[in-house]
């Protein structure tokens, strides 16, 4: 989690990295802060509880000039959101700014302490800063410092510092949390995510597992996890930095549920031809790895976990493969068995979710085929360390509760059903089918936006109330969860989601006036069976706002409002299905007056354990 900026130039790098924490600032904004020196020793720290914007304002009265600077925005793990527990943490003259947990910090706490350190915040991170200037005074330089310091911490960190006394460098260490260096003309960046420094340069270098780098004005030296001089690759960045203007919207999360018609096109653009899903969406050499799949295992979390749900329906349907979903953390921990022929798919927007990624590393020692990533970010972690990624080209997404990167990683899935389906059980026709259902989606998801105005006046009714259930079936459930889960996230209404006929088994319990319960119910074999469950909640006095196929034979009564979802062919279903749920936590959120694009307790890139 946590936003990380640094800079070495010859002018002033203040705003630049302030303007890098605001593009950042999804990963974090419980508080700011940044500490400079220019080439005279003369040194500013500046911290502030809250958002970047109180960083910002903060420095128009405390200006603060110098060409060597870190910054830091921060997702609280250690210590309550406060000004003495925000990044930068100081150490005699070494400054420091850490994204990630320090699982062995209370043991060198106690070590420092008997050293004579005294802390001040509560922060595992202090613990870097007062080991880095004790080794510092055994050590010729501050890379090396960093080197002997990274070798006695457990767990992830990207950590950036300098030293007040030599502005001419910042060091670096990356181990688990990602760090990607900017080069410039007799200037370089870093940052957490190249989108930081868009606007300063379009050339980037990605630091790999372990590696520790030292960043001057001309040079940029790294070092291997065995302190060995190495070359990473330079890559010119053709992302754009798409999500500066809101455009004619309040949130950005309203600008992605509207993106996603063209999220969606972008992501099939020459994906689909002659009524077949092109393996090579996949990877150069895609094809005959997916010839050879027998099983799937799916890892991810949170929203990305709910496609992979989803995604075994059509796999075990549709493919003909037998499919495992898993939660990335849960996956980690247990031994599980590797099927003959497995293909281990992972799903993240950003690529860099932690727990996805030691999941990855993990199958990899296990023995699964081959891996693939479902990723949106090039050149990120899970993409660079998979076999095969198929790249979501959603475009940037900001707001934390994800919209388009859901939708785009449902296509994205639909589609390797249909790769791997290609071989075994999927009929060429099936598999006409299949790809016309994707071509239309664009279209379909357009029709089903227009629904925004008779969602909202729905909203209305959600204004008191403080606890909701989601009811699906089949594929549906895990629509019904993420959209429990959107719910959950930006308006902070509590809400359940469950497979409609498991309502009998318990949750039933929970049913009266005051619970609203939300029903997806497309027109598929399971229509019949869902009705009965919608009258075991009408017999309780609960209030169902349904979500129907316009030929379901649905009909608002007293106890009922339907909605009605533009008619689409199965296979889309639940990619349809999904954006009336998003546009119901959308506006309860907006009643609720709650920060949609920065909900509390939140970030968007999970990068800590």
């Amino acid at each position: 989690m946590c936003g990380i900026v640094g800079a070495v130039a010859q002018r002033d790098v203040a705003e630049i990295l302030v303007e890098g924490l605001r593009r950042l600032e999804y990963r974090g904004y419980d508080s700011a802060g940044l500490a400079i020196v220019d080439d005279n020793e003369n040194f500013n720290c500046l911290r502030r509880l809250g958002k970047v914007q109180q960083l910002a304002d903060a420095l128009e009265e405390h200006e603060s000039k110098g060409g060597t600077g870190i910054a830091h925005t921060r997702w609280a793990t250690h210590g309550e959101p406060s000004e003495i527990n925000a990044h930068p943490h100081m150490s005699g003259d070494i400054a420091v700014v850490h994204n990630g947990i320090i699982e062995n910090h209370e043991v060198l706490r106690e070590l420092l302490v008997s050293r004579g350190y005294v802390f001040e915040s509560q922060t595992d991170t202090e613990v870097i800063a007062h080991l880095v200037d004790w080794e510092s005074r055994q050590c010729e330089s501050l890379r090396e410092a960093l080197q002997n310091t990274v070798k006695q911490l457990d767990g992830a960190y990207g950590t950036v510092l300098f030293d007040r006394k030599d502005p001419t460098r910042i060091v670096v260490a990356r181990s688990g949390s990602p760090i990607v260096i900017g080069l410039g003309i007799g200037e370089n960046f870093l940052a957490s995510d190249q989108l930081a420094l868009l606007n300063v340069t379009r050339r980037f270098m990605f630091l790999e597992e372990g590696d520790v780098a030292e960043i001057t004005r001309r040079e940029v030296s790294v070092f291997d996890v065995n302190g060995h001089s190495v070359e990473r690759e330079v890559k010119e960045s053709n992302v754009s930095y798409d999500t500066g203007d809101k455009g004619e919207y309040r949130h950005f999360m309203m600008k992605e549920i509207h993106e996603q018609p063209l999220a969606l096109q972008r992501s099939l653009k020459g994906r689909l031809s002659n009524g077949q899903v092109n393996a090579a969406a996949f990877g150069e050499n895609a094809a005959e790895l997916l010839s050879q799949v027998k099983h799937v295992q799916i890892i991810a979390c949170g929203t990305s976990y709910h496609a992979g749900l989803v995604a075994r329906y059509w796999l075990e349907e549709w493919a003909g493969v037998s499919c495992n979903v898993e939660i990335a953390s849960e996956f980690r921990y247990r031994k599980s068995h590797v099927f003959e022929n497995s293909l281990l798919v992972t799903i993240s927007q950003s690529g860099e979710t932690a727990d996805t990624l030691a999941a990855l590393r993990l199958a990899k020692e296990m023995g699964y085929m081959a891996s693939l990533t479902i990723c949106n970010v090039p050149g990120s972690s899970l993409v660079r360390e998979s076999d095969m990624a198929y790249m979501m080209k959603a475009g940037a997404e900001i707001g934390v509760a994800s919209t388009k990167a859901f939708t785009v990683q449902l296509a994205g899935l639909l589609m390797l059903a249909g790769a791997i389906g290609h071989y075994n059980a999927l009929t060429e026709e099936q598999e006409a089918q299949l790809v016309t259902a994707l071509q239309s989606l664009p279209a379909k998801i357009e029709q089903t936006l227009s629904m925004a105005d008779a969602i909202e006046a729905l909203a209305e009714d959600f204004a008191d109330k403080h606890h909701s259930l989601f009811l699906g079936r089949g594929e549906q459930s895990a629509i019904a969860m993420e959209g429990a889960l959107k719910l959950k996230e930006i308006s902070y209404i509590h809400a359940e989601a469950y497979a409609a006929g498991e309502l009998k088994h318990g949750p039933l319990a929970l049913i009266d006036a005051e619970m609203p319960v939300i029903v997806v119910a497309p027109n598929n074999e399971l229509l019949e069976k869902l009705k009965s469950n919608v009258e075991e909640v009408r017999a309780r006095g609960g209030l169902m706002y349904v979500f129907a196929d316009a030929n379901a034979a649905f009909a608002s009564d007293d106890t009922m409002k339907v909605l009605s979802v533009p008619h689409c062919d199965d296979f889309i279903a639940p990619i349809i299905y999904t954006v009336p749920l998003q546009l119901l936590s959308y506006y309860v959120a907006l009643i609720k007056g709650t920060d949609v694009d920065q909900p509390r307790n939140l970030a968007k890139s999970v990068t800590v354990e």
